[in-house]
């Protein structure tokens, strides 16, 4: 379950030692934009030291390490991949051959190591214009992409516009990352919302995105995280009502009728498939329900 995802930057000892315990799903290691060109050796040493070492219960780890053109993303993997973090994440991914580039370094890479091909996944971020209208290719791109994820923040500089809080810039790049991931049965993740002290402009955005369809959204503030967790959490009553289809079903089924109806509305296959989603989520949660 990756509902929120925190980015903490490689260079901040204290964050990192905390990282299990600020209520994340997933943290995000940055050896990237948070990390000046002279702190990229000791981020890099750092994050690999906390990799080894700590035990971040209960949470997956992401590492964003830098883009292909720099001189850096190969050292990131050649330290970040014997410590076998969850998922690689791959800035300014532009197109399909970027992908491509950094799996078959990661292929060689867990070769040399003996570890199992595609031991360590990739979560390609989306930042650029060309990326967004790449983005199917860039899902479905290689096996070992399990995700992929908007960056609003470079997509705006490259698009020329305003970064605004109501978000009305990133609103076609939202809709055309959500439907490239379900294309290419990918899940999808939300930019951050950046204005730290506006609680209700993260809850606003965090409904936004998960009636956009994405799977869960960043964050660049543990304050955010209690509202992302909520908007992509199904509520009780949406627990409740994913059982009773499930309970309608298997009853319509032990009583051989082929149409059945909720509460005045046909209960058709997709109406199943989001009830079982919902249940499978809620389980994921402890909010299941034993008796049924």
């Amino acid at each position: 379950m990756r509902r929120s995802m925190l980015f903490l930057p490689g260079n901040t000892p204290n964050l990192i030692l905390n990282g299990d315990s600020l209520g994340a799903d997933a943290i995000i290691l940055d050896l990237e934009d948070a990390v000046a060109p002279d702190q990229k050796d000791a981020a890099r040493v750092l994050v690999r030291n906390a990799l080894k070492t700590l035990e971040f219960r209960g949470i997956e780890k992401i590492i964003r390490i830098n883009s292909l053109d720099t001189p850096y993303w190969k050292k990131d993997l050649d330290e970040m991949m014997p410590c076998r973090p969850e998922l690689i994440m791959t800035p300014k991914t532009s197109c399909a051959e970027d992908v491509l580039q950094f799996d078959a370094y990661m292929s060689e890479t867990e070769e040399r190591l003996g570890f199992e091909k595609n031991s360590v996944r990739l979560m390609p971020l989306i930042e650029t214009a060309l990326g967004v209208e790449n983005a199917y290719e860039i899902a479905s791109a290689s096996d070992r992409v399990v995700a992929i994820f908007l960056g609003a923040e470079d997509l705006s500089a490259d698009l020329r516009c305003e970064r605004t809080k109501e978000g009305k810039e990133i609103f076609y790049a939202r809709g055309r990352i959500v439907m490239a991931a379900r294309a290419a049965g990918k899940d999808a993740f939300d930019t951050p919302f950046t204005d730290v002290n506006d609680d209700e402009g993260i809850r606003a955005d965090a409904a936004l995105a998960k009636a956009l369809g994405f799977t869960g959204k960043a964050s660049i503030s543990p304050r955010h995280l209690d509202a992302i967790n909520e908007a992509f959490s199904p509520s009780e009553k949406e627990i409740d009502y994913a059982y009773e289809v499930l309970k309608t079903i298997r009853l319509a089924e032990q009583q051989g009728r082929g149409a059945v109806a909720l509460l005045g509305k046909m209960i058709d296959k997709p109406i199943v498939m989001r009830a079982q989603q919902t249940i499978k989520m809620a389980e994921a949660l402890g909010l299941g329900r034993e008796d049924e």
